[in-house]
């Protein structure tokens, strides 16, 4: 019986052990309306981009599942697993502002690819709580996408083309993965209408976004909280601050019924007043 070289060599390593070991993260991110920020859980310039896996890669988050719809914000390697109180931390490295969004604007920023897994393509959801519930989470739409193939890219930065490659890395059959050491630009969309509602790190109106591949190695990528313009300041919720506009307008319009009634009273004093006058006069 005649074998193909790819399918003797996958029922070869399918009695390996698998020793994948590969990794991507969101260096850098700002919003288009201002405001600076990174992933949670990134440790910056500590972090060597070229050297052993064990070194550069202790700061990148790992996810769960593949499916980008899956709550929770990850784990590295250095910290363990990701929380929300670590949005202090990327604040202290990127400023205070948070990544600030229009209606309809986007987030753009830097992917960095750290070894031969952890490419592209990547995905992305909002969790408009600012709790890692990305299972009801929102869409966004990437416009600038990480190069990849299912996740994969060559050391040199060439996306694999070749089935066979991709096949292996898929079923995690290809040993420790290989530096890369690369940059990328992201472009994101958010959604026009969204809505942030979550308190995190003293600030109000928060909402975060998971960008992910789908490596089954991983997946790999990371979590930011950003904020849309104008509703970073003030109100909670988005309830809150109609509940708030809905009483400015109760008050000033029962001031406004009063002021009425008041000036109505008043119209018929005066029109009371001058009738008796004239009947006086005429008497």
């Amino acid at each position: 019986m005649y074998f193909s070289t790819p399918a003797l060599l996958l029922a070869t390593l399918s009695l390996t052990p698998t020793l994948i070991s590969a990794h991507g993260k969101v260096a850098a991110v700002s919003g288009d309306a201002g405001g600076n920020g990174t992933a949670i859980g990134i440790l910056g310039g500590i972090v060597p981009g070229p050297g052993k896996n064990r070194v550069t890669e202790v700061d990148t988050t790992v996810f769960g599942k593949t499916n980008i719809a899956t709550n929770g914000l990850g784990k590295t390697q250095k910290n363990g697993k990701n929380t929300v109180a670590m949005v202090a931390g990327t604040m202290d490295q990127s400023g205070a502002t948070l990544p600030q969004v229009s209606d309809g604007g986007s987030i753009q920023g830097t992917f960095h690819v750290v070894t031969t897994d952890g490419a592209g393509p990547v995905q992305a959801m909002i969790d408009t709580t600012g709790t890692g519930q990305f299972a009801d989470g929102i869409k966004a739409n990437v416009v600038t996408d990480v190069p990849g193939n299912k996740g994969n890219i060559r050391p040199s930065g060439k996306v694999p083309r070749g089935l066979s490659y991709v096949a292996l890395r898929a079923r995690n059959l290809v040993a420790r993965a290989s530096n890369v050491n690369m940059d990328f630009p992201i472009d994101i969309t958010v959604p026009a209408g969204t809505t942030c509602t979550g308190t995190v790190a003293g600030q109000q109106n928060v909402c975060f976004m998971k960008i992910a591949n789908s490596n089954r190695a991983g997946p790999f990528g990371g979590v930011i909280a950003f904020q849309m313009a104008g509703g970073a300041v003030g109100n909670t919720t988005t309830a809150t601050g109609a509940a708030g506009a809905a009483g400015a307008a109760g008050a000033a319009g029962a001031a406004g019924a009063a002021g009425a009634a008041v000036g109505s009273a008043s119209a018929k004093g005066v029109k009371a007043g001058k009738g008796a006058t004239a009947k006086r006069f005429v008497a």
